[in-house]
């Protein structure tokens, strides 16, 4: 019989598939609002989409891209930073064209780690992370996110031999999943964390232009030094409804950048030219309008639904400061897994368990943003319906509690 490498073992896709499947049952017998995966829901504006489709006519349009982007790619992704964090980049070397942000850091591992290396990465965590570092055969080590730390790993706990093992670090603001946020200050700890211990710092802002209430991410380059010791991954899938376009790119330290474009010179071509034209349009727009993104705005009704609608069923959750996601902790009872698969059989409702996201996701689910206001509000009438948020605990006690 042939068996495939164990390193599949390690990756987390059995619980979105078991999900799929279990959906697919329950679909058969009634409607099923998905709140699961984050695929953004609306198209690009009409403007990109006209762009794409001019580029697709144009006579080089399908030939190989380079690797690296095109230099007006590049340019304007050094100009965006500028205007958007202030962050000075130089597009021929600190500028690197993507498949997608999961695809640059599944690569990033295969260029930065070997067998028996060990990297840092959040629990819980988007699970690329610690797939990725699993598929180079490195060791990932988790660094717990925790509600009582804002969801911030605590640096200090990292134990000094772990610290000096590691070849980089995973962080990931604003955070899928737990939709929590950093300060520049805490970036300024991390470039000093990694200084002493000469660990890679790797960014995942794929969530910039994600953000609520007149709140505005940094860059984790904006702190004073974090160009010296890491790079910062950012997409095109959420800022501008472009998900299935499969665009992104990495931006910072030279040299971090250089092996990751190695790997990426071997196993691909590049972007498909066309979808890099859209990109620098969409760019452009973004850097030239000075308008507010209209996807947060559509972001934030909606959070604010979901929000209202089940605190009014006794499910009271933070309101996030950012991403498409809320982090909701599950009531007393339950594990994650056991919740999310009767809310599904109960109330039709599709959430992620926490525990798929690592350890620390215990406790908790995850819910996206991904339906419009009014299935949103069906969703929240029907986890309320079904009974479930006092099913195991039951006291009134308990439902003010939660």
């Amino acid at each position: 019989m042939r068996i495939p490498s164990r390193r599949l073992e390690h990756l987390a896709s059995a619980i979105f598939s078991e999900m799929a499947q279990r959906k697919k049952i329950v679909a058969e017998r009634r409607p099923v609002i998905d709140l699961s995966i984050g695929s953004p829901d609306q198209p690009p504006s009409p403007e990109l989409v006209e762009v794409l489709a001019s580029a697709v006519r144009e006579p080089d349009a399908f030939g190989y891209p380079m690797s690296e982007g095109i230099q007006a790619f590049r340019e304007e992704v050094a100009r965006w930073y500028h205007y958007r964090f202030g962050v000075e980049l130089d597009p021929r070397e600190e500028v690197h064209s993507l498949m997608g942000s999961q695809d640059g850091l599944a690569h990033f591992a295969l260029a930065w780690s070997d067998p028996g290396d060990m990297v840092l990465v959040p629990d819980p965590g988007y699970p690329i992370y610690a797939g990725g570092v699993h598929l180079a055969g490195a060791e990932p080590y988790p660094m717990p996110l925790l509600a009582e730390n804002g969801f911030l790993p605590d640096l200090a706990a990292i134990p000094a031999e772990v610290a000096q093992r590691a070849r980089f670090m995973i962080l990931n603001y604003p955070n899928n999943p737990v939709s929590a946020v950093a300060t520049l200050s805490f970036f300024e700890e991390v470039v000093a964390f990694a200084k002493k211990y000469d660990v890679i710092v790797v960014h995942d802002l794929a969530y910039s232009e994600m953000a609520f209430d007149g709140y505005r991410p940094p860059s984790f380059l904006q702190a004073a030094g974090a160009k010296e010791v890491g790079i910062e991954f950012n997409s095109f899938s959420k800022s501008f409804n472009m998900a299935g376009c499969r665009i992104a790119y990495v931006v910072g330290n030279a040299e971090i950048i250089k092996p990751l474009a190695v790997v990426k010179s071997n196993v691909d071509y590049g972007v498909f030219l066309p979808t890099q034209r859209m990109a620098i349009a969409a760019l452009r727009h973004d850097r030239e309008s000075g308008e507010e993104s209209t996807v947060a705005t559509i972001y934030q009704e909606r959070r604010d639904v979901l929000i209202e609608a089940l605190h009014d069923v006794g499910w009271t959750i933070e309101p996030p400061k950012a991403t498409m996601f809320v982090w909701a902790r599950i009531p007393a009872g339950w594990t994650s897994r056991e919740f999310a698969f009767a809310l599904l059989e109960e109330a039709g409702v599709v959430v992620v368990p926490g525990s798929a996201f690592g350890k620390q996701g215990e406790g908790y689910v995850r819910i996206a943003l991904v339906q419009s206001p009014g299935l949103l509000r069906e969703a929240a009438k029907r986890i309320g319906e079904c009974g479930l948020l006092f099913a195991k605990n039951g006291s009134e006690t308990d439902k003010k509690d939660e």
